[in-house]
Order: structure tokens, then C-alpha cells, then sequence
């Protein structure tokens, strides 16, 4: 009973406490998928997840919206065909691979002679060999040759990435670039003959229209990208590794992609200018790169 004298008097204070407090919490997560859609405001190199756009992979995991494969009891086991080599030849293949592999280089003097789309094709379908959570192959890849596809690609990117390098990118992250030359203009997208944008699947549409979960989208995609590099560069073409900053969502309705993709990279392929240059730099030697226990 005596409660009701201090509820009676108080009650707008309590209330007003409630609905702040209900005020709060649906500012702060608000304000964190602003954050995660942002397009202005200063960012540093480990800021780029809060402007990835899309369903984070616990969220699918925890979804009872999403439908699941199949059990995998379901699947038929085949053996495995394998080619063992000698020791020396393993050693000898090893090397061979790394000595092509440590000629790739970052080219941004891309040439606009003309690439043999089976050249392409094939990239693609090694990349497409790569492995993904519980095989969903969460992965698109889309190959633009149009030239006035790519000129409006171009137009997009370089708009983000001049707001990107004169605001959002602080004046750290723009000095650590300058030794590279690298800048908001990026005459290589119209001058390839290939751009290859690799989207995330951040999930699959099953063919009853249902949303399918993809485990580790994200990474397997990333995955995917590393092998499609490796085929470039044994295919004697060379590229430049894009992320275009704030240009995703703009260039998936361009190339009419649906929401369930997430552009992960952006590559121009083709061959190097006579006169291409790179920067004179290194890359780590085995003893600081790996830990052998």
C-alpha cells in the first residue's frame, strides 16, 4: 500500500525513464546499421566492415528463416583420384609455382589488347574449384567487356573514391598510399578489355524462393579470389586488386544483381602496357611469414 503514494506521485518520472531508457537502445542500434551503411565521415583501413551492407553470418546461422541442405548422408561417396609424386618432383613442382607466383604484381598500367574470352572462362572455372563452407559455393562473377558498361563502372568508382581519399580515408591511410601513386582515377577500368567483379552470396535463394543459408560466405568467397588471382597470373595476364569503397551497392543495381550479393572485389584483366611500371618493393621473406612448431 505504500508503494501506491510514491507511484501516484512519481509516475511521469518513471515513465520518462522507461522511455528513455527504450529510447536509447533503439538509437544505439540504429546507429549501428548506419554505421554499417556509412558514406561519409573518416575511415581507417580496419573500418571497413561497419560499411559492409548485408546479413552477418551469425545471423544466418541463428535464422529460422533460412532453409537447410539436405544431410549429407544423402550424398553418394566416390573415391578420390590422386596422383602421388616423387619427392623431387613435389619439390620441383613447388618451386616452379612459386616462381610464378612470385612474379605477380599489382599492374595498374593495363593494356586495352584484346584477351580471348576462353582465356577468361577458364580463370573463372579455376576459381570456381575453390572450396566453401558445406560446398554452398557462395560466389558470382561478373565479366563486363561492354565498353560503355565498364566507362559507367568507372564513373561510379572514381566518385566514391574521390570522397573516399579527400574525407573518409584520413590523412594516414592517403600518406601511406602515396609511395604507391595510387589516387582516386582509375583509367584501367575503361581501358581492360575484361572487369571481373567477384559478389559475396551472402545467402542462397533455394527454387521455392526460400533464403539459403551460406556458412562462411564471406570467407570462402575471399577463398575463391585468391585461386582466381593465381589463374591470372599463370594465364600471363596481370590486374589490380579493387575494393571499391561505398561503390558496392551502386554497382550491384547497375549490373542488376540481387540483394543477396555483396561485391567483395573488383578486377580489371588484361595484359601490361609495353612501358607498365610497378613499385620497386619486397615482400617478406619465409622467416617472418611462417612459424614452424
Amino acid at each position: 500500500m505504500t508503494a501506491l503514494p510514491f507511484l501516484s506521485t512519481y509516475w511521469p518520472h518513471i515513465l520518462a525513464g522507461f522511455l528513455g531508457y527504450a529510447l536509447f537502445h533503439l538509437l544505439k542500434i540504429a546507429f549501428k546499421n548506419r554505421e554499417r551503411n556509412a558514406v561519409s565521415g573518416k575511415l581507417d583501413a580496419n573500418d571497413l566492415s561497419l560499411i559492409q551492407e548485408g546479413i552477418t553470418e551469425t545471423d544466418l546461422s541463428n535464422s529460422a528463416d533460412f532453409s537447410h541442405q539436405s544431410d549429407e548422408d544423402d550424398l553418394a561417396q566416390i573415391p578420390y583420384k590422386f596422383e602421388r609424386y616423387s619427392d623431387d618432383d613435389s619439390i620441383r613442382r613447388s618451386e616452379c609455382f612459386y616462381t610464378e607466383m612470385n612474379k605477380r604484381r599489382t599492374v595498374r598500367h593495363i593494356s586495352s589488347k584484346p584477351v580471348r574470352s576462353e582465356i577468361i572462362e577458364n580463370i573463372i572455372r579455376t576459381a570456381g574449384t575453390s572450396p566453401s563452407g558445406a560446398h554452398m559455393q557462395p560466389w558470382t562473377f561478373v565479366v563486363v567487356q561492354d565498353r560503355d558498361l565498364k566507362s559507367e563502372i568507372r564513373s561510379i568508382v572514381e566518385a566514391e573514391e574521390e570522397i573516399n581519399y579527400r574525407q573518409r580515408m584520413g590523412d594516414k591511410w592517403v600518406n601511406d598510399l602515396k609511395c604507391l601513386k595510387t589516387n582516386w582515377h582509375k583509367e584501367y577500368l575503361d581501358k581492360a578489355p575484361y572487369l571481373i567483379l567477384v559478389f559475396e552470396q551472402v545467402h542462397g535463394i533455394t527454387e521455392d524462393g526460400q533464403k539459403q543459408v551460406h556458412y562462411y560466405s564471406r570467407i570462402s568467397a575471399s577463398i575463391a579470389c585468391g585461386l582466381l588471382l593465381a589463374a591470372v597470373q599463370n594465364a600471363g595476364l596481370c590486374t589490380v586488386t579493387s575494393t571499391p569503397l561505398n561503390a558496392g551497392s551502386a554497382l550491384r543495381r547497375l549490373l542488376q544483381r540481387p540483394v543477396n550479393e555483396k561485391l567483395l572485389l573488383l578486377l580489371p584483366i588484361g595484359y601490361p602496357e609495353d612501358n607498365a611500371t610497378v613499385p620497386d618493393i619486397k615482400r617478406k621473406p619465409l622467416d617472418d611469414i611462417m612459424v614452424m612448431m
